[in-house]
């Protein structure tokens, strides 16, 4: 299989996560600055996560260009990627409506440690095959 597909898959997945976290930031309900202040946890852990998922994005773009080709286990490997970076919209959610409380922040820190293990899961399946 060649990788066009895969990167294809990939992107629009990654550019779903990006559009569903964006999707979250509300509208403020006034017309002033002091508006935006209850809304500053939220933008914030939307930043944070839009960094990631860029980070990810980037470096997902530049690994699979080492790759000759695509195999069944780097399909699987890819697939358990995209499942954890799915997660982020929630945890990102989550977090930023809570204002970084300790349970949801954690949850949130899970989540990128496990987006992080599916990575270099990726990364040695994508080694292995070549």
């Amino acid at each position: 299989m060649g990788k066009g597909r895969l990167e294809a898959f990939s992107d629009g997945v990654l550019a779903i996560i990006i559009t569903i976290m964006v999707l979250e930031l509300k509208v403020p309900h006034g017309e002033n600055i002091d508006a935006l202040a209850s809304l500053m946890p939220v933008f914030f852990s939307y930043v944070l996560s839009f960094v990631y998922v860029g980070i990810y994005w980037n470096n997902h773009h530049h690994m699979l260009h080492t790759a000759q080709s695509v195999t069944g286990p780097i399909l699987w490997a890819n697939l358990h990627l995209l499942f954890w970076l799915s997660l982020f919209p929630f945890a990102t959610g989550w977090m930023g409506e809570n204002h970084f409380a300790a349970v949801p922040s954690a949850i949130y820190g899970g989540v990128l440690f496990m987006a992080a293990v599916a990575y270099w899961i990726l990364q040695q399946t994508i080694v292995a095959s070549q």
